[in-house]
């Protein structure tokens, strides 16, 4: 497999174009509800400086996925890793539109900068009642970012790739709702857990890539909110 990034941006338009995109453990929405369109951005890029540790990752040490952290005091999805984006709004014209405005807006990243690849099929969002477009970009020209407003958005940072998928990282996460108790993919980032929507994501869009390193899936720790 390549070890180039240009190979990681062709193994994510192949997967666009061809991979299965329902998790498969998302919670659907309620019948008779009308959900709110919304979109985000999952943007991939080249690090600057900052290694990755991982040596044997089936991706270059240098790539790297933009994401955020939610302020704790919002009513939706506090204090949790996500990537930017968020509802759709009269003016825009698409998701595409939403996610890169959305993205500029939380992180003041250029968005003619990205390049987007794809938008994925939307996913049910059922804890807060949206269906969410998954933007696929690749960031030609990276500019700098960082959360604008703080009562919205703690921390911008770029996550390695490479150390996404290190086996060390990952988890499956538990949390009871309801006295139903749901599992899905995590990752530890050095202390900074990623859960959730946007570890669904990732893992089906590592999975569909062909990145996926196997990890045990029988390590489940409970997540708190």
């Amino acid at each position: 497999m390549s070890q180039h990034p240009e190979g990681a941006r062709a193994q994510l338009l192949a997967a666009a174009q061809t991979g299965d995109w329902n998790p498969g453990v998302l919670p659907q929405l309620p019948e008779g509800v009308e959900a709110r369109r919304s979109a985000v951005l999952i943007l991939f890029g080249v690090l600057d400086s900052i290694p990755a540790p991982t040596p044997d990752a089936a991706v270059a040490k240098d790539l790297d996925v933009l994401l955020q952290r939610r302020a704790p005091t919002l009513s939706s999805h506090p204090g949790q890793v996500s990537f930017p984006g968020g509802g759709r709004e009269p003016a825009d014209r698409d998701d595409v539109d939403t996610a890169l405005r959305e993205a500029e807006e939380e992180t003041g990243l250029d968005p003619t900068g990205v390049e987007i690849l794809a938008a994925l099929p939307a996913l049910p969002l059922a804890v807060s009642n949206h269906h969410v477009t998954p933007v696929l970009g690749w960031w030609t020209k990276p500019s700098k970012v960082a959360a604008v407003d703080h009562a919205e958005t703690v921390e911008v940072f770029r996550a390695p790739v490479a150390q996404l998928l290190d086996p060390a990282t990952r988890y499956t996460s538990t949390i009871t709702r309801g006295g139903v108790t749901y599992k899905g993919p995590a990752f530890d980032v050095d202390g900074t857990i990623v859960w959730g929507f946007t570890a669904m994501v990732l893992d089906r869009l590592f999975d569909e890539c062909g990145w996926t390193i196997p990890w045990d899936r029988t390590d489940e720790r409970p997540v708190t909110v």
